[in-house]
């Protein structure tokens, strides 16, 4: 068999999106690191949330190796990802009231620590109230999101408003309303979303802009490495043991 075609062609609606939040984005991107590395700097805790596939980004970066060691998932029971039986569940808590101040309360989040939210859409209640919740907390927000939805869709949360209207800094995925790059003369539905491939990469750079900064600051970045290489698991057992009072995610 050939190549496929619309294969091809997601591969450049990729690329082109991956272009396009590089060279529009970057300052964004550079101000979420400052942030990011401010807070390990400072004795800070970092966090990722996100609901459905928008928490797969949010899961990219924690326990990872050359990821940050201090990047916890803020997780909401049932809303992580697809697991929740029935899986339409996942949908419906994120347009729930109050469960984000509900979880946000019982977290270790607290003043002078950073909230990263990803919500692709960010107009559902859940990503809008845990971005005012965290912000009344003390918390730093960084939302990643598709701004555009804020233009051609309704929000869902009562106030009306949506995820980038409480984030100190936003970096807008640039992802289209629907998240669906191609099209087929012989289907009705659009197809092949790009969102996970965007915002994966938004994350990867925050934190690349994160270690960056550190280093400017003489602070040496809190990494893991693969544990599948040798020196791995010593490398991170010195690592954990350091910054251990802030790492959530192991007891």
């Amino acid at each position: 068999m050939g190549e496929s075609k619309l294969a091809g062609q997601f591969f450049d609606a990729a690329i082109g999106l991956l272009e396009k939040v590089r060279d529009e984005e970057a300052a964004s991107v550079a101000a979420a690191g400052a942030a990011i590395a401010e807070a390990v700097a400072s004795g800070g805790r970092l966090f990722a949330f996100g609901a459905g596939h928008s928490s797969l980004a949010a899961q990219d970066v924690v326990y990872r190796a050359g990821g940050l060691a201090l990047m916890n998932l803020l997780a909401v029971p049932g809303a992580v990802g697809v697991d929740v039986m029935p899986a339409t569940l996942g949908s419906a808590l994120e347009r729930v009231d109050g469960l984000a101040g509900a979880v946000l309360d019982s977290s270790p989040a607290r003043a002078g620590d950073v909230l990263v939210i990803i919500s692709l859409s960010g107009r559902n209640a859940l990503p809008v109230e845990m971005a005012m919740n965290a912000r009344a907390l003390g918390l730093t927000v960084i939302g990643v999101t598709s701004v555009a939805y804020a233009t051609e869709t309704r929000s869902r949360h009562v106030s009306g408003t949506y995820l980038k209207d409480h984030c100190d800094i936003v970096l807008d995925s640039k992802i289209a309303v629907g998240d669906a790059e191609l099209t087929h003369e012989a289907i009705e539905a659009p197809f092949a979303p790009a969102s996970t491939v965007v915002t994966s990469a938004l994350m990867q750079a925050m934190t690349a802009a994160a270690v960056e900064e550190l280093v400017r600051r003489g602070v040496e970045p809190p990494l893991l490495r693969s544990g599948n290489v040798d020196g791995g698991h010593e490398w991170n057992g010195r690592v954990m043991t350091e910054y251990g009072d802030r790492v959530f995610y192991r007891h």
